[in-house]
């Protein structure tokens, strides 16, 4: 799984969430290395446990002569703690880390295999991901 090698701070204060205005991402929204790539239609954190399930299941599709780009890394910690504990006494252990996704980012990008094979190939990555994407094609 993705992980930063090292981190200056171990625990992040939490990110403000403004309900009322949805963030549209203006970074990584086109299709820059490979013919293909999967795009989040909308805002998520994504573990890199999610990454690394839609990894595997990209890299098994697309076989050997496919080459795969992944866009984001989960690098702000989240933490978390155990079930049936009290409020108060300081802030949870860290669980894992994370990486914030806006609408219209490029999360993963395939090249090197036939159109039918990577549109597939994507549309399984997306089946693993807590976002809804879709398939897009290099202009």
């Amino acid at each position: 799984m993705l992980y930063p090698k090292k981190v200056k701070h171990r625990k992040w204060q939490t990110t403000r969430r403004n309900l009322k205005r949805v963030g549209v991402a203006t970074r990584g929204v086109t299709v820059a290395f490979g013919s293909f790539g999967l795009k989040a239609l909308g805002q998520a954190r994504i573990r890199s446990n999610q990454l690394e399930a839609a990894r595997k299941v990209l890299s098994r599709s697309i076989g050997k002569t496919g080459r795969l780009w992944i866009r984001v890394f989960p690098d702000m910690p989240y933490t978390a703690k155990p079930a049936e504990v009290k409020l108060g006494k300081g802030k949870g252990e860290l669980q894992g880390y994370v990486a914030p996704v806006l609408a219209g980012r490029v999360i993963f990008e395939v090249d090197g295999t036939t159109e039918p094979i990577a549109r597939e190939a994507l549309r399984k990555a997306g089946t693993k991901l807590p976002v809804k994407t879709k398939v897009v094609a290099r202009q």
